[in-house]
């Protein structure tokens, strides 16, 4: 592991900074990690990893390994949470409407986190077994299905009804609200 201290990007008057008429210096320390040695058997390719460290302190370099461990998680999490559960999918008119998405969508997470205990684990073939409390969200949601129909649900079974009158002839939706959009900076 090699450190280097007192570099700064070079930034550009664009995203964060294109209102700015004289950009700031921000110092920081570029960390290189590199992989000694990797577990017997394994045929991975060994990989240099860069981090950056931007604080007003010198880097601890054991909580930057640890902080990059842990956003690996988030990321996989964020994953997850657009790709599986549907975060991103529905067009959301206003932002109170987005915001209770979320909200649903995190309840939905949660429920298959704490659901981890009561599921068999559904593997595929070439997946190994895991204990109950290592399971991950994606093999919780594969035997949520067997676990719903064993705990029941309080709902009523659906009634057949004929659909509605709709929308009366002649009539027009309002156009939608237009919000500004949200940029963040590269």
């Amino acid at each position: 592991m090699r450190v280097w201290h007192q570099l700064h990007p070079q930034l550009m008057t664009r995203g964060h900074w294109a209102a700015s008429i004289s950009l700031p210096i921000i110092r920081g320390s570029v960390i290189r990690v590199e992989v000694e040695h990797l577990p017997k058997g394994s045929t991975a390719v060994k990989k240099t990893l860069w981090l950056w460290w931007s604080g007003p302190t010198e880097p601890d370099l054991d909580l930057c390994w640890r902080a990059y461990l842990r956003r690996f998680d988030i990321e996989h999490t964020f994953r997850f949470v657009k790709n599986t559960l549907g975060w991103t999918t529905p067009a959301l008119r206003t932002p109170k409407q987005a915001e209770r998405w979320t909200w649903l969508v995190l309840a939905a997470y949660t429920q298959l986190r704490l659901a981890r205990e009561l599921v068999e684990d559904q593997r595929l073939p070439w997946e190994k077994h895991r204990h109950p409390s290592r399971l991950s969200p994606m093999r919780v949601r594969r035997g949520f299905s067997r676990l719903r129909a064993r705990i029941g649900t309080p709902a009523h079974p659906p009634k057949f009804t004929k659909p509605g009158p709709g929308r009366p002839k002649g009539t027009q939706k309002p156009p939608r609200t237009r919000y500004p959009v949200v940029k963040k900076a590269a």
